[in-house]
């Protein structure tokens, strides 16, 4: 590969690796002083923009809140966090919509678990990009956790399934 190729081998630009398709969600992380008002603040920033907060996660931890969420256009969010001078951390989380089960939870935890994959958060989408219920998941190993559940015949949303209702 000459210094000038960005491509990865297969083909595939770097600068246009990450699309609609791409298998995993950007979660926005956002460190938040715990006072009344802070999270409407944030919140009125999508105002005038096409970007909508499909997910939504707080902790709180006293004096400070993580708020962490996915958005329907990550790219133009990412830009309106930081142009508001918001310090942002930026994590890749998968979508899985949850199977036709009684207890469609416990069929991806024991998928996850048979491949020895941790989670570390998780919380539902708001949305239904595809008129099913959808979960959000942080793994200790994103892409273990895509080829389990994959191979077990979960269905995987994209970032482009976040955004087709508009």
């Amino acid at each position: 590969m000459s210094v000038g190729d960005t491509s990865q081998g297969d083909g595939v630009g770097l600068a246009t690796a990450r699309g609609r398709n791409w298998p995993t969600l950007r979660q926005f992380t956002v460190f938040l002083e715990n006072r009344v008002g802070q999270l409407l603040d944030v919140v009125r920033r999508f105002d005038g923009s096409q970007v909508r907060i499909v997910a939504l996660s707080i902790n709180d931890s006293g004096e400070c809140a993580f708020v962490r969420f996915l958005l329907s256009h990550p790219e133009q969010g990412r830009e309106i966090l930081e142009r508001a001078g918001l310090a942002i951390i930026e994590s890749d989380l998968i979508g899985v919509e949850l199977p036709d089960d009684r207890q469609p939870l416990q069929r991806i935890c024991m998928a996850l678990l048979q491949a020895e994959v941790n989670i570390i958060q998780a919380y539902p989408i708001l949305t239904q990009p595809r008129g099913r219920p959808v979960v959000a998941l942080m793994v200790d190993n994103t892409e273990m956790g895509l080829e389990t559940l994959g191979n077990k015949g979960f269905t995987m949303i994209t970032e482009g399934d976040l955004s087709e209702n508009d």
